[in-house]
């Protein structure tokens, strides 16, 4: 079966709501799973992991709630604040939804680079590696050092990187993005997304070229069971459409392989059954 790993819905009349903002009319409407459904049916892609969007509690009962009603929808990756005391609480009451499967803090809107190394934060990811449950790792390239040491640290935490760590693929920066992808690539418990690529290189002029060198060095270093393939749907309408994320996966992986990326890999880290 395959499964679309990363993708997100919203309502702008949500109290929460605080993004998209207006300047981003191609995506400043409401996104919801009646959308998607047909680009899903199109590609064969059976159902999908949501993910917030969020840094509320609120967003993640809205994707439960949708996840009740929707088949399509695998698995919820909420929010939880990471540096709450009654985290572990917290955790305890939404692991009841059978559809909450994983966490992801927004590190890359925080002031502090070094966050998720706080020591309150790291006795809550404790828990998560205890619990052997999954949290997504929403980062810039300045991060990696940082997520590096968190992993040495937490060797057994089931993490993934989402979007490839947003390498700056508009201006064609690599050495620093792609020496730190290697070192948290060393870590085997962690997997990476391909995922969110297009709107990381110029969203008006993007070629498939510009593109897959950054596929390719993730591939290399991750291997075809450590990757996953997410459309970022509906933040890719910025700089294109489904039909074009899912051709540059098919363009740039071995066909061999595409079953792995397109499901099994995602099934097994979220573990949807």
């Amino acid at each position: 079966m395959r499964l679309d790993a990363h993708q997100h819905y919203w309502q702008l009349e949500n109290g929460w709501t605080n993004w998209p903002t207006k300047d981003l009319k191609a995506i400043y409407r409401d996104f919801l799973p009646n959308q998607l459904e047909p680009h899903l049916q199109r590609h064969q892609i059976e159902q999908t992991i949501a993910v917030q969007a969020a840094p509320k509690e609120a967003e993640t009962r809205f994707l439960l709630e949708l996840a009740a009603q929707h088949p399509t929808i695998a698995g919820v990756v909420g929010w939880l604040d990471l540096a709450d005391p009654s985290f572990p609480e917290r955790f305890e009451y939404y692991r009841q939804y059978p559809k909450f499967v994983g966490i992801r803090p927004m590190l890359q809107d925080l002031s502090d680079d070094r966050w998720i190394l706080r020591p309150d934060v790291k006795s809550n990811l404790q828990i998560l590696m205890e619990h052997d449950f999954p949290i997504d790792l929403l980062i810039y390239p300045k991060h990696l050092p940082h997520i590096v040491e968190l992993l040495s640290e937490f060797p057994r935490l089931r993490a993934v990187i989402d979007h490839c760590a947003k390498p700056n693929i508009k201006d064609q920066s690599w050495n620093d993005w792609a020496e730190g992808i290697a070192r948290v690539a060393q870590q085997q418990a962690t997997m990476c997304k391909i995922s969110g690529l297009i709107t990381e290189a110029d969203l008006q002029s993007w070629k498939l070229t510009d593109i897959q060198p950054y596929i390719e060095h993730v591939w290399q270093l991750f291997g075809p069971e450590r990757v996953m393939f997410g459309s970022d749907w509906p933040v890719c309408l910025l700089a294109g459409t489904y039909d074009e994320v899912i051709e540059i996966i098919e363009e740039t992986i071995p066909k061999d392989y595409q079953s792995l990326l397109f499901g099994e890999n995602g099934r097994v880290f979220y573990k949807i059954h």
